[in-house]
C-alpha cells in the first residue's frame, strides 16, 4: 500500500503540495490529474526515491519494483527487441550472472541460472517483447531494427514497452498516450486493464482514464483530493462538491449582508449598541468560503470568420509523397463550409501526410489541388510550436499579426488561453510544450480562419485547455480536418471520419466504436463507401463493382499468403532447434557455451513465430472481414 500522510513536497523552491493525504491499495489503478505544472510529475519522482518530502511521509512497501518510461532513448545500435528486454531488469541480471558462471566453466552455477531464468519465463521473454511491439504499432521486420532508426515518437513507443515489460509492482506512466494512434491506444488500454501490480498514470485522456483507472487523484491548488471510479465518476463527484461549495458561499453572502446591513443601521444608536457590537464580532466570526471557482482558467471562441467560400478546398486524383515515394493516390476530398472531419489510421498511414497537403506545406505528385483564394487557414501541428519567436512574449506575437489593436484589447485576448499578468509579457524561449502550444492556438484563432487543420492538438494540453478547445471547436462554423488520438475530442467536435490506409483516404461509415472493432485490421475501405441508395445496380454496374471488389482483396490474399510463408519458415526454424535442444550430449559441461548459444536462438525463434502467428491471423481476420 502507499501511505501519503500530513506531506509538503517542494521543488526548485515552489511548494506543490501541502497537508497531502492519499492511500492507494495494492492492484488498484490510479488516474493523476490536474493541470500542467502543479506537480503530478514530481509526486511521480518522489515516488521512485528522486525526491524527499519537506514535513510527513510518503511510505511504500520495502521491495516494490518500480517501473517507469524513459523520457530520453539514445542513438544506439541495439535491436529494438533487446532494448525492450533491458526492462526485465531481473532476466538481465541472471543473464549477467550466467555469462560470468559460463565465463568461469562453473558447471553447478550454470545449471542453477538455467533454471532461475526458465523460472521466471526468460526464455519466453523474447516473445513478450514481440508481443509488445506489435501491440504499439511495430511491424515484425522492424522488431530487430537498431533503436537508432526510429524518429523520436517511435522511440518513446520503445520506452514504454521497456516499462511494460518489467516485472512491476508499480508502474508509473506519464502521458503514456500521447505518442500512440488511436490503435494502440484500444490495445494499451486492454493491457493495463490486465495488468495485476498497482498502475499510476498522468494522463489528460478522459476515455483512457475511464477505461482503465479505478481511482481519481486529483492534484489542485497545493492539495491532494482522492475520488473513487473512472474519470466520469471524478467529474460527477466533483460536480456535486463545487455545487455544494457554492451554495455554502452564498449562504455566508447572504448573511453577511444581514449582518452589515444591521450594524449600518444601529451601530451608533446607544440603545442598540450592544446588539450591534455583537453583531460586528459574528461576522468576524463568520467562516469565509471561496467563491466557487470556474472550471477552467481558460476561455475562448472562434469568432465569425469574414468570409465562408463554398468549396474551400477539392482535391481530384491527387496522389501525394515524397520525393519518388507514394504514400497516398487516387485522393477524392472536399471541404465546404460546416465540414467536421476526423481523420483515422495507424502511424504512418498518411494521415499527417494529407494534413500538410491540405495546408499547401507538400506539394502533390498528381492530381488537382484546388484551393479558394477566400480561404484563411488555421493550421496546427507539432512543427508549428518551433516557428515561434523564443526571444518574443504573448503579446509580441499578437502585435505583429495586428499593428492598429489596443494593447488592452491583446492582453484580454490571450489571457483566454492562460497568458495574463506578466505571463502576456514573458519570453516564449523558456515556456513549456504546453504553453507554446496555447499561444499557437491563440494566434489561429486570432486570425478568424474559415479552414481548421489541426494536426494532433492536444499533445501538451492539459484537461482544462483541452475542455476550452473542445467548446471553441463545437462553435466553429468554417471547416476543420482534425488529426488526433484524443477519442474526447474526436467524439465531441468531429461529425464524419476518413480512414487513411493502405495509400488510400476514404469515408469511414461508422464511429470511434466501429473503428475499435476494425483494431488493426487491412481490409480495404471499398467495404465502406457501398452505395446506400444504389437500389437495383443493373449487370455492367454490378459487374464493375465485382470486378472492383476482386482488385481490393487481392492484396489482402497475397498479405495472407506472405504470412503463411513467414509462419511456416518460423516454425520450421523452430522445430530444427528444438530438434538440436534433444541432443542430451549438448548438455555436458564442455558444450554449455553451444547450449547458452541455441537457446538463445530458441528464444529469438519463438520471437519470430509469435510475430508471424499474429501477422498471420491479423491477415486472416482482415480477409475473412472483406469478403463478408
Amino acid at each position: 500500500m502507499i501511505n501519503i500522510r500530513a506531506m509538503s513536497l517542494m521543488r526548485g523552491g515552489k511548494l506543490l503540495l501541502e497537508d497531502a493525504n492519499i492511500t492507494i491499495f495494492p492492484g488498484h489503478h490510479v488516474g493523476l490529474v490536474g493541470r500542467n505544472g502543479t506537480g503530478k510529475s514530481s509526486l511521480f519522482a518522489l515516488l521512485r526515491g528522486e525526491l524527499s518530502v519537506e514535513q510527513g511521509s510518503c511510505d511504500l512497501p520495502s521491495g516494490w519494483r518500480i517501473a517507469s518510461v524513459k523520457q530520453e532513448t539514445p542513438a544506439l545500435e541495439q535491436a529494438a527487441i533487446e532494448y525492450v528486454l533491458d526492462g526485465d531488469k531481473e532476466l538481465r541480471d541472471l543473464e549477467k550472472q550466467l555469462a560470468d558462471a559460463e565465463a568461469k566453466q562453473d558447471g553447478n552455477a550454470i545449471g542453477h541460472l538455467h533454471d532461475a531464468i526458465a523460472t521466471i519465463g526468460g526464455y519466453e521473454a523474447p516473445s513478450r517483447a514481440a508481443a509488445l511491439l506489435a501491440g504499439l504499432g511495430f511491424e515484425p521486420e522492424q522488431i530487430y531494427a537498431p533503436v537508432k532508426s526510429f524518429s523520436g515518437g517511435w522511440r518513446m513507443r520503445l520506452n514504454l514497452a521497456q516499462a511494460l515489460i518489467a516485472r512491476a509492482d508499480l508502474l508509473l506512466l506519464d502521458e503514456p498516450t500521447n505518442h500512440l494512434d488511436v490503435d494502440a491506444i484500444f490495445w494499451l488500454e486492454d493491457w493495463l486493464q490486465r495488468f495485476p501490480g498497482t498502475l499510476i498514470v498522468i494522463s489528460h485522456d478522459r476515455d483512457f482514464l475511464n477505461a482503465i483507472a479505478q481511482q481519481i487523484v486529483l492534484i489542485e491548488h497545493q492539495r491532494a483530493t482522492s475520488y473513487s471510479g473512472n474519470y466520469s465518476s471524478f467529474e460527477r463527484q466533483q460536480a456535486e462538491q463545487l455545487a455544494q461549495q457554492q451554495a455554502q458561499f452564498e449562504k455566508e453572502q447572504a448573511q453577511r449582508k444581514h449582518l452589515q446591513s444591521y450594524i449600518d443601521r444601529f451601530r451608533y444608536k446607544a440603545s442598540k449598541a450592544k446588539q450591534a457590537q455583537s453583531r460586528i464580532k459574528a461576522l468576524e466570526r463568520l467562516q469565509a468560503s471561496a467563491p466557487l471557482r470556474a472550471a477552467s482558467g481558460f476561455q475562448f471562441a472562434f469568432k465569425e470568420p469574414e468570409q465562408l467560400p463554398n468549396p474551400l478546398l477539392t482535391l481530384e486524383k491527387v496522389q501525394a509523397g515524397y520525393g519518388d515515394a507514394v504514400i497516398l493516390k487516387n485522393i477524392q476530398f472536399n471541404l465546404v463550409p460546416g465540414s467536421r472531419i476526423g481523420l483515422l489510421g495507424r502511424n504512418g498511414a498518411g494521415k499527417s501526410t494529407l494534413v500538410k497537403l491540405l495546408a499547401g506545406e507538400l506539394t502533390a505528385q498528381a492530381g488537382v489541388v484546388a484551393l479558394n483564394p477566400g480561404v484563411k487557414l488555421g493550421y496546427f501541428a507539432q512543427h508549428q510550436l518551433e516557428t515561434l519567436d523564443s526571444q518574443a512574449t504573448p503579446l509580441q506575437h499578437l502585435q505583429r499579426l495586428d499593428k492598429f489593436a489596443s494593447e488592452q484589447q491583446l492582453r484580454d485576448f490571450v489571457g483566454g488561453f492562460g497568458f495574463s499578468g506578466d505571463a502576456a509579457t514573458s519570453l516564449v524561449g523558456p515556456m513549456s510544450g504546453g504553453e507554446k502550444a496555447r499561444l499557437v492556438l491563440a494566434l489561429i484563432v486570432y486570425q478568424k480562419p474559415n479552414m481548421l487543420l489541426l494536426d494532433e492538438p492536444t499533445n501538451h494540453l492539459d484537461s482544462s485547455m483541452r475542455e476550452a478547445l473542445v467548446y471553441a471547436l463545437q462553435d466553429f462554423t468554417g471547416a476543420m480536418v482534425i488529426v488526433s488520438h484524443d477519442r474526447h475530442l474526436l467524439r465531441t467536435t468531429v461529425d464524419e471520419f476518413y480512414l487513411v490506409a493502405h495509400q488510400q483516404v476514404e469515408p469511414f461509415a461508422g464511429d470511434l466504436d466501429a473503428y475499435h472493432d476494425w483494431l488493426k485490421q487491412q481490409a480495404q475501405s471499398s467495404q465502406t463507401t457501398t452505395s446506400s441508395n444504389s437500389g437495383k445496380a443493373d449487370k455492367k454496374a454490378e459487374k464493375r463493382q465485382a470486378a472492383e471488389r476482386r482488385q481490393a482483396l487481392k492484396p489482402l490474399k497475397e498479405r495472407v499468403t506472405k504470412a503463411e510463408k513467414a509462419l511456416q519458415q518460423a516454425e520450421h526454424v523452430l522445430a530444427e532447434l528444438n530438434e538440436l535442444l534433444a541432443d542430451t550430449s549438448l548438455y555436458e559441461a564442455e558444450r554449455k557455451a553451444e547450449l547458452a548459444d541455441i537457446l538463445q536462438q530458441q528464444a529469438q525463434a519463438q520471437a519470430k513465430l509469435t510475430v508471424a502467428e499474429e501477422e498471420w491471423m491479423a491477415a486472416e481476420e482482415a480477409l475473412q472481414e472483406a469478403q463478408d
